[in-house]
């Protein structure tokens, strides 16, 4: 187990003297457990998902025209006198107004519009799929941010455990070669030398605290707690290197993409659209039918009504409005074609991208693990030489920089290699 590992133990015992939140002790908390926190409280799922189930309403809208539409009517009519006529009604009637009280149904069914009600609903049933993509893509988002944020707060926790270490290694340090120049052992200047790498070490520790808690404050608000909170993190094992053949990837993500699959939906919507746009200028045949009950009415009619028939709706002339509407549609379908593809050229950058940043983080990561080992053999070395004698502190500061700089820069790679691989998951759609 190497020296980063047990330093982060460390804070897993000692985690109150870091300074996070103070008060209560902190919670265990997994990866898994952070992403399904955030998957559960996070505003901008709950909006994805809320949209979503409202686009299935609209496909329910559209479905309700192949439904029988019933209404209820309620007529009462008293004339100013007898043989009362009207001159212009609007529609063809008996043209005859007697007093009355009538109560029925209308029902209509719709027998045919020539796939424009089919086209319409299938158009719905598209962009909710195109919705429940988006939601998807959402929480893909948001789990990306998470292992960001998540790893922030592992590299924080491991650089402020470092500067507390450096600190107190320094401030021994300093008293020995204290103790030392008191008994002309060593220089005054090797005192001050000692104080610098003190100071320093401090002003590290600093900054280390500082951005551990921005990093926790980071996490939180992911999580969607507005309070802070303390969490204790679990290291993450480095998984192993990823296969460098980049078109393996690309096909994963040009199939399993969710904003691709949302594009390609919104696409076969806008064709489905266009469809029914062309076939709102075809004739529409409906059954019609009424019955009901008439209580007051002239002695010369019956007490109930009833009627049947067909009704055939033929569009002649709008102004031009149908064809300008199917145009609409159909420039609109092209649209979202290009969109698409403009999306899948852009993902196959970035899943080549992500796959030479993932590889190039695991090479360094071996190379800031090859730095470490160096670096502390020379610390080692520079360590016996001042002991003896033989060099200066000047040579032992170099080399304790070194140390701290290697341990820091191991410290990033392994937490860099990390995220680039949830990137990688990301880019390639199977981030869940």
């Amino acid at each position: 187990m190497n020296r980063v590992i047990l330093y982060i133990l460390c804070a897993l015992l000692t985690g109150p003297s870091l300074g996070i939140v103070r008060g209560e002790e902190p919670k265990p908390l997994s990866l898994s457990d952070a992403h399904e926190m955030a998957l559960r409280n996070h505003p901008r799922i709950k909006v994805a998902e809320l949209v979503a189930l409202a686009s299935h309403q609209v496909v329910k809208q559209v479905q309700s025209g192949f439904l029988p539409q019933v209404a209820a009517n309620a007529v009462a009519v008293g004339t100013a006198g007898d043989n009362t006529r009207l001159a212009a009604i609007g529609a063809l009637n008996n043209p005859s107004i007697f007093d009355r009280n009538a109560e029925g149904l209308m029902i209509s069914q719709l027998i045919t519009d020539f796939g424009r009600t089919s086209n319409l609903r299938q158009s719905a049933q598209l962009q909710a799929l195109a919705q429940e993509n988006n939601a998807e893509a959402t929480r893909e988002q948001i789990v990306l941010e998470v292992d960001g944020a998540y790893y922030a707060a592992l590299e924080a926790q491991a650089v402020a455990l470092v500067a507390q270490k450096t600190v107190a290694a320094r401030q021994l340090f300093l008293d020995q070669v204290t103790a030392l120049a008191g008994n002309k052992l060593r220089s005054e200047l090797d005192v001050s030398f000692a104080k610098v790498n003190l100071e320093d070490a401090q002003l590290l520790q600093s900054q280390a605290d500082n951005n551990l808690q921005a990093a926790f404050t980071q996490l939180n608000t992911l999580l969607g707690q507005r309070e802070p909170k303390r969490y204790l993190l679990a290291q993450q094992p480095l998984p192993p290197p990823i296969s460098t053949n980049a078109q393996e990837f690309v096909e994963v993500a040009l199939t399993a993409r969710p904003d691709l699959l949302r594009l390609r939906h919104e696409e076969q919507s806008a064709l489905k659209l266009a469809r029914a746009s062309k076939a709102a200028r075809l004739p529409t045949v409906s059954a019609v039918g009424s019955l009901g009950v008439v209580p007051i009415h002239d002695p010369e009619l019956p007490d109930t009504y009833a009627a049947a028939g067909l009704t055939l709706t033929l569009p002649l002339y709008s102004g031009g409005r149908y064809l300008a509407q199917q145009r609409e549609a159909e420039l609109r379908a092209q649209a979202a074609a290009e969109n698409l593809r403009d999306l899948e050229n852009n993902v196959i950058r970035e899943v080549r991208i992500a796959c030479l940043n993932t590889q190039n983080a695991y090479d360094r990561l071996n190379i800031t693990r090859e730095l470490l080992n160096n670096a502390r053999q020379s610390l080692d070395l520079a360590r016996a030489r001042y002991k003896n004698g033989l060099s200066s502190i000047v040579e032992l500061n170099q080399a304790e920089l070194g140390d701290l700089s290697a341990e820091i820069a191991y410290t990033g790679t392994q937490y860099e290699y990390l995220l680039q691989r949830s990137t990688l998951s990301y880019q390639t759609g199977v981030l869940r």
